[in-house]
C-alpha cells in the first residue's frame, strides 16, 4: 500500500504533517483480543505506538506490541487504516497471532487483558473498538477517519 503526503511548495501554504502509528490487534485462538490499559490517560486501547522513521510497519507492530504487553506476535495482515483528522495521525492496524512471552504490563500500560468482542464495546470508546471490530469482520482493509472522539461518517 503508497501512502502519498504532499508538500506544498507554494508560499504562505503550510506543510500537512502527519505521525505514522502502527497497532495490532492480537487475537488468541479463543477469540480474545490483547487490549492494554494506557497509564498516560486509563483508557483501553490496543497495543500500538509510533513507527520509527527506519521501520518497515510489521516490524513497528511487533516491537510496539512486546514492549507494551510482554507478548510476541506473528503479524498476518493489515485490516485497517485510520486517520484521526484533530492530531494528524494516521493508524495502520494490523490483526496478528501470539507467538509467546508472557503478559505484562510497562512503563506505557497499567493492565494487559485478553478481552472478549463484547467487553472491548463495553470499555473502549469507539474510535478504538472499531479497529478490533473491524479486523474480525475478514472484509479490510478498511479506511476510516475520526476526530478523536466520534467516527467521520462514511462517504456516501
Amino acid at each position: 500500500m503508497l501512502l502519498y503526503m504532499s508538500n506544498s511548495a507554494q508560499e504562505g501554504q503550510s506543510t500537512p504533517l502527519h505521525s505514522v502509528s502502527v497497532a495490532g490487534v492480537v487475537v488468541r485462538d479463543d477469540g480474545r483480543l490483547l487490549a492494554i490499559r494506557r497509564a498516560d490517560n486509563g483508557t483501553w486501547e490496543l497495543p500500538g505506538g509510533v513507527l520509527e522513521l527506519d521501520e518497515a510497519p510489521e516490524a513497528g507492530v511487533r516491537r510496539e506490541v512486546r514492549e507494551e504487553t510482554g507478548i510476541n506476535v506473528e503479524v498476518d495482515e493489515l485490516t485497517g487504516v485510520y486517520k484521526n483528522t484533530t492530531r494528524g495521525i494516521v493508524a495502520l492496524v494490523f490483526r496478528c497471532k501470539p507467538a509467546g512471552g508472557e503478559e505484562r504490563t510497562s512503563s506505557e500500560s497499567t493492565a494487559v487483558e485478553w478481552l472478549t468482542p463484547d467487553e472491548v464495546t463495553e470499555r473502549m470508546s469507539e474510535v478504538y473498538a472499531v479497529r478490533l471490530i473491524d479486523a474480525l469482520d475478514g472484509a479490510g482493509p478498511h479506511v476510516r477517519s475520526h476526530d478523536g472522539r466520534r467516527l467521520a461518517a462514511s462517504p456516501s
